[in-house]
């Protein structure tokens, strides 16, 4: 009948995260903190990973109470951990004997560099090579990059779990899968986007690769692997020293960064930004869309507002 139709199509259908179990790397604060809450507001249990637990006790305490306060049935727990991937899949296994989703999207940025004043081979050398520590290379990569995969790899067992007949979500389950946070800088040609740091942009660059090879590799398991390339978001990385008591960042200005983000410049009574770069709204409605969503499998989406239809880019 046309009103079940209707009923499966509604929102708040499509986007119960009922009997979801989300673990968020980097789920604490910044863009995990954004994709976590979202997911708790709509009902899924969420497990934040982060390096001191009692900063992630202090942010789930502050949404699970929240969370109960408006009758909603999602809820945020914390666990301490940094690139221990073995560990923390069988921490998370204690907890619960699934999970349906894993965002890949703890990361740095290192490696800063001082675009040089002059066009002299001394001074680029100066800029690029004297000033970035070699270091900055092999801890950007190994913690964008590489932790992915061992923690893909660690993950699967609880992922396949889901797909047993005793777990899901009533008739409407979800597909297991992988979402990487890439950046918009896997793709971009111009470092004034990334932070200026060239580890930071080479790192996004292999995520963005490994999450199309990873999908195609995990076909015959039944687990999807996708990205988010965000642009400018507020977040510790883009704004540090910015967060406040509920985990979010804020006071970025328009001064802050030298690249362009057209949505900005809507404004706001055609649906522009009130504040500089993307909203935990936006970022979380994505969120929502690749966990729901079947058919969407080996795919990095792009939110950016814009930026990379401006900068030169290879997206």
């Amino acid at each position: 009948m046309a009103e079940n139709i209707l009923d499966h199509l509604s929102a708040n259908s499509m986007f119960d995260m009922s009997g979801v179990v989300a673990v968020v790397t980097g789920g604490g604060t910044g863009i995990g903190l954004m994709i976590a809450s979202t997911l708790v507001s709509n009902g899924a249990t969420v497990y934040i990973i982060g390096p001191v637990q009692t900063d992630l006790d202090k942010v789930a305490s502050v949404y699970n109470v929240a969370a109960e306060k408006t009758g909603r049935k999602g809820r945020m727990h914390g666990i301490a951990g940094d690139s221990e991937a073995k560990r923390l899949a069988d921490e998370v296994g204690k907890r619960t004997p699934y999970i349906t989703v894993l965002f890949n999207n703890a990361g740095i940025l290192t490696g800063k560099f001082k675009k040089p004043t002059t066009t002299s081979a001394q001074d680029f050398v100066k800029a690029y090579y004297d000033e970035v520590p070699e270091h900055t290379f092999a801890d950007t990569i190994n913690v964008n990059s590489v932790g992915p995969y061992w923690l893909t790899f660690t993950f699967l067992p609880l992922l396949e779990k889901w797909k047993e007949n005793s777990f899901g979500n009533g008739a409407r389950r979800f597909a297991p899968q992988i979402i990487m946070t890439s950046s918009m800088n896997g793709w971009t040609k111009d470092p004034a986007t990334a932070g200026s740091s060239f580890p930071y942009l080479f790192s996004k660059s292999a995520i963005g690769h490994a999450t199309s090879t990873l999908a195609h590799e995990l076909l015959p398991l039944g687990i999807r692997v996708n990205g988010i390339a965000p642009g400018l978001f507020v977040t510790e990385m883009s704004r540090a020293g910015t967060i406040n008591e509920l985990g979010i960042s804020h006071g970025v200005d328009k001064k802050d960064h030298d690249f362009a983000i057209p949505a900005d410049q809507l404004p706001s009574s055609l649906g522009g930004p009130t504040n500089v770069g993307g909203s935990s709204r936006d970022m979380g409605s994505l969120a929502l869309f690749l966990v729901s969503n079947f058919f969407v499998n080996g795919e990095t989406v792009l939110i950016d507002g814009g930026t990379l239809l401006v900068h030169p880019s290879s997206y």
